[in-house]
């Protein structure tokens, strides 16, 4: 048995959590937020088979979507203040999967 932790953009999660039940994977959704850039994430919480676990995987590679996003970087000293309205181009998106093995299961 494994449990995936998930987190995924706002913007994926309503296909990924389409994808994921119609295929019957049990899931639980949970509001999150990133530090970097301050924006809303959907943490997915997944207890699966470890058989399906290249299945379940495959879901996020499919729907979890890559951008690039313009942002303006914040200046972390007054040194750094003039270059501080420079935007900066970051990659959002994807998924970041955390695969734990569960060494016991209760449902009660």
């Amino acid at each position: 048995m494994k449990l995936v932790i998930a987190i995924v953009s706002n913007d994926d999660s309503h296909t990924v959590l389409s994808a994921l039940t119609k295929a019957n994977f049990s899931v639980t959704k949970l509001s999150s937020s990133g530090g970097f850039l301050r924006v809303g994430n959907t943490t997915f919480m997944i207890g699966t088979e470890a058989e399906r676990l290249d299945e379940l995987l495959d879901l996020f590679k499919e729907y979890c979507i890559t951008r690039q996003l313009a942002t303006v970087s914040m200046p972390s000293s007054y040194s750094d203040a003039m270059f501080s309205m420079l935007p900066v181009e970051v990659t959002v998106g994807g998924a970041t999967v955390f695969v734990l093995d569960v060494e016991q299961f209760i449902k009660i």
